[in-house]
């Protein structure tokens, strides 16, 4: 989740070491990252969801 509070905006510290670095417009880095960000929070989803995975009980299925 922290990863997730620093790719969105307006105040996502990385955009702007990505923009600074890359050249590209705000707009650009913003677009490329919103993949990322669904991915970052389907799987705090499925954790959420399934508590029993994330806790490693292997017989627990």
């Amino acid at each position: 989740m922290v990863e997730c509070a620093l790719i969105t905006p307006p105040v996502g510290l990385n955009l702007y070491v990505i923009q600074a670095v890359g050249n590209a417009s705000m707009g650009e880095v913003t677009r490329g990252v919103w993949p990322f960000l669904a991915i970052m929070l389907a799987v705090v989803m499925i954790c959420y969801l399934v508590p029993k995975l994330v806790l490693g009980l292997p017989f627990g299925f």
